[in-house]
């Protein structure tokens, strides 16, 4: 069995991937740019892609998505068998810590990014096939309209919509409740981290993506307006 101080390690070494901050990071070294402080302000791909450019912005959403794929993968092999009842509860806690981690960074004052790209990336190991749900509600909701938040929030909600058809009468079992629990929980958290962005939407106010330049960024920052998009 899963020795109890185990859940701790794999929670504890998940959150700390989790909270690289790769948008930060990268607006630093590409551009000497606290990200904080230009566009949204969010450490995400969307506000690195606005204010960088797209190379930048898709650059930390790969980076983010594989800081949620990765830990998934291998920290619970590291302290549990993969044949061990309590294999798929290790992988559903490693996920849930990995975004959390990207959403409230210990480094950054737990001020972090809304866990969309992060939490691709743990979607992907723990619920493959409702991912490609979810990519495709995004995808087509950008298309027609080209709002980030609207497509990440309606990507979450497609998600666990696709994770309960696939359950089923599984979805509560002593081996599937954990991951039940992750389907409701995780989109209900960025359809949260989201709020914000919906309510700007009701009225209207919510921008459209677009690509930003980085020479802006890096020369005049404080020219680049605030918005607060995903």
């Amino acid at each position: 069995m899963f020795a109890d101080y185990f859940w701790f390690f794999v929670a504890a070494t998940s959150y700390l991937a989790g909270s690289v901050p790769f948008g930060l990071l990268t607006a630093k070294i590409v551009a000497g740019t606290d990200i904080r402080k230009v566009g949204s302000g969010n450490i995400g791909a969307t506000n690195v892609a606005r204010t960088l450019g797209a190379k930048w912005g898709i650059l930390v959403l790969l980076l983010d998505a594989l800081k949620g794929l990765l830990p998934v993968l291998f920290i619970p092999a590291l302290f549990v068998s993969a044949d061990s009842p309590d294999f798929d509860h290790a992988r559903v806690l490693s996920g849930v810590a990995t975004i959390l981690g990207h959403m409230f960074p210990i480094w950054l004052g737990f001020r972090g990014g809304k866990g969309v790209a992060t939490s691709l990336g743990v979607i992907l190991m723990l619920g493959p096939w409702s991912t490609l749900v979810a990519v495709g509600a995004f995808a087509l909701t950008f298309l027609f309209w080209r709002i980030v938040a609207l497509s990440s929030v309606l990507a979450a909600f497609a998600f666990g919509v696709a994770q309960f058809i696939q359950l089923g009468s599984s979805a509560f079992t002593q081996q599937k409740w954990s991951l039940a629990v992750f389907s409701i929980a995780v989109p209900l958290l960025i359809i949260v981290r989201h709020w914000s962005n919906l309510g700007r939407i009701l009225r209207g106010e919510e921008k459209k993506f677009q690509f930003g330049s980085r020479n802006k960024a890096a020369e005049n920052p404080s020219e680049i307006k605030v918005d607060e998009e995903a």
